[in-house]
């Protein structure tokens, strides 16, 4: 029995978790045992604990409530804490998704340990080192042992880097290898996609007609600290919203920080009707949201890439994007936080018909991944 830690702390890495624990369950129980670690990061309910609800995700054996925080501060919290556990108790391998701090943390501690780190989500690039994910990513990356790439892109990032001729060894001498998998929360997004119609009434509730919004999200740090880049944004929406309402799901660091990095003029003409202004979004909510939505507008890689598996355009609320594949399908357009660059892109994507050919796998990635584990470490 290859018994396995996955390690979690963020929203998009809970519902990826769901599909690696879904297919455990489904095909794998025989052969791996999961335990899960939460290590707290994101500490809102409705951004945490309600998708284990949800999502039917086994209870974390370990919540380590971490909670916000500096950078270093937090992950340092994190290292020491999930180390503890890893002495306690003996794992085949830690698995992580993504490039949160909680991959970051996850990583350097079971490194350190000389246990097999499986990075889902491997090779993505953004090449702005300014982001803390683009660091998270690149030093989770070198220090794993199965690398699981999403795209093609990923896979040439990382042969590009020399991972497929790497002479890293591992325990037990193991090599270091990489895998085309497909995109794990696709797997979600088409298992979800039906469920989730039934599990909510977002859509009556806030008054929603098919194709009659825009769904738009804001929560990067260096959009909701800025008070430029997040007048420009914002001015963005209120202009669009005199043609079509917009949903704006608030994270709660962007909720905090919007009355205090906007003027008082702008910040109340945010309050328009046609914004409608929500609590963060649940996950089968967001789903719905993406499926009915006419377009959407995000600085977040999980909602631009789960806009393309529900073939709906994106304005990309960054200067740059990991899912590269979006900008070159031409249903993604890199608007940055410039209010015309904004404009031109929503007026552009609203009014083409683009295709949205499969570059993200065939919804099976979390049965693939399981599949490599039991090959090397069985």
């Amino acid at each position: 029995m290859i018994k396995i830690l996955t390690i979690i702390g963020a929203r998009p890495q809970i519902i990826k978790a769901a599909a690696l624990s879904r297919a455990i369950k489904n095909s794998f129980s025989d052969k791996i045992k999961e335990k899960i670690l939460h290590t707290g990061q994101h500490y809102d309910e409705n951004m945490s604990e309600v998708f284990f609800e949800e999502m039917n995700i086994p209870k974390p054996h370990f919540n380590l409530n971490i909670g916000s925080g500096k950078h270093g501060e937090q992950t340092a919290k994190m290292i020491s804490r999930i180390e503890q556990i890893l002495l306690n108790e003996l794992f085949d391998t830690v698995v992580v998704f993504g490039d949160t701090n909680s991959t970051l943390a996850g990583a350097i501690t079971a490194s350190k340990l000389n246990i097999p780190i499986v990075h889902v989500e491997a090779g993505l690039r953004s090449f702005n080192m300014a982001m803390p994910e683009e660091i998270n990513r690149i030093v989770c990356d070198q220090l794993s042992t199965l690398l699981f790439a999403p795209t093609e892109t990923a896979m040439k990032n990382l042969e590009n880097e020399g991972f497929m001729t790497s002479k890293a060894s591992f325990k037990d001498g193991k090599k270091r290898q990489v895998f085309h998998s497909g995109d794990i929360m696709y797997d979600n997004s088409l298992y979800f996609a039906e469920i989730a119609e039934q599990k909510t009434d977002i859509l009556q509730r806030l008054n929603l007609k098919n194709q009659e919004f825009v769904l738009a999200t804001i929560h990067r740090d260096n959009n909701t600290d800025n008070p430029e880049r997040l007048t420009e944004i914002i001015e963005a929406l209120i202009e669009i919203s005199e043609k079509i309402k917009i949903v704006l799901p608030l994270h709660p660091r962007t909720k905090k920080l919007l009355p205090q990095n906007l003027s008082k003029e702008i910040y109340d003409k945010l309050q328009s009707n046609n914004i409608i202004i929500i609590p963060p979004a649940s996950f089968f909510e967001i789903i719905v949201l993406e499926k009915h939505s006419q377009l959407v507008m995000t600085d977040s890689g999980g909602l631009q890439k789960e806009a393309y598996f529900f073939k709906k355009p994106c304005v990309i609320l960054r200067p740059e994007t990991e899912w590269v594949e979006l900008v070159e399908q031409q249903v993604g357009i890199l608007a940055d936080a410039d209010k015309e660059s904004i404009l031109n892109a929503f007026e552009k994507l609203s009014q083409s018909k683009p295709n949205f050919p499969p570059v993200f796998g065939d919804g099976r990635s979390a049965e693939f991944t399981l599949k490599k584990i039991i090959e090397v470490f069985e």
